[in-house]
């Protein structure tokens, strides 16, 4: 079974050419970003646009993906398109699919169009740029990170890699949320736990890049609420002892 689909309008054109299939993806060739045993990632121009083509040979970490529930791929389509389903800026699906023999995974990718001008959090972070000293550009991105992290926990789903690195800003300071295929909707009592490591993947960059006022403000957008609860202040322990002795 294949799959593979090209979303409007990159189903026409020089896109539909080079994206035709599922043969034609795995034949892609481009600049390699990154390899790993799950998957590569390369870098396209097609008519002066930038292409993401993520190709997986391997369904997930656990074998048993191979037969049982959604693919690493699949779970990472399925998650943009619910981003941008709850208003949250997020990476521009161009086309998708999966391959299985037998009920097996065989292989899928994902492809996705580069949102132009973009930077993530965390390279802003490795440059020590002066934007992350400017209280003008924090207080127009510390409520977009709440807004996401809130809508995420809303819907009772935790991005499960929510870091500096999977936040990009553009030019126009409009923060986007990307790269999820590890992120799942979870029942209470589980989404509490997985809330706690999502707030805490953002403030382990936070905290040495923020001053706690901030990081109070983001929190304060994250609940919507003026002043701290007492349940609000257990949480921040539990965010704060989250990566305690793992750093």
């Amino acid at each position: 079974m294949n799959n593979w689909r090209l979303l409007s309008p990159y189903d026409a054109g020089e896109t539909a050419r080079a994206f035709a299939s599922l043969d034609a993806v795995f034949n892609l060739e481009g600049e390699h970003l990154s390899k790993d045993r799950l998957c590569n990632v390369l870098r396209i121009t097609i008519d002066g646009v930038v292409y993401y083509v993520k190709r997986y040979r391997n369904p997930g970490k656990n074998p048993l993906r191979r037969w049982l529930g959604r693919s690493r791929v699949q779970a990472e389509w399925e998650n943009l398109a619910a981003f941008a389903a709850w208003g949250l800026p997020t990476a521009q699906i161009v086309g998708h699919g999966l391959e299985r023999r037998a009920g097996a995974f065989v292989r899928g990718a994902l492809i996705t169009r580069e949102q132009a001008g973009t930077v993530d959090l965390s390279r802003l972070a490795e440059a020590d740029d002066p934007r992350l000293r400017s209280p003008q550009w924090l207080a127009r991105i510390i409520p977009q990170a709440a807004h996401i992290a809130r809508t995420l926990h809303e819907h009772h789903f935790a991005h499960n890699d929510l870091k500096w690195r999977n936040l990009l800003v553009d030019t126009r300071d409009t923060l986007y949320l990307i790269d999820c295929p590890g992120g799942q909707r979870w029942p209470q009592p589980f989404l509490r736990y997985r809330i706690i490591k999502d707030l805490a993947c953002l403030d382990k960059l936070g905290k040495h890049h923020l001053s706690r006022t901030w990081r109070m403000r983001f929190f304060h957008a994250y609940t919507g609420r003026a002043r701290l609860s007492t349940r609000d202040k257990a949480l921040i322990r539990r965010i704060l002892q989250f990566f305690a002795g793992r750093e």
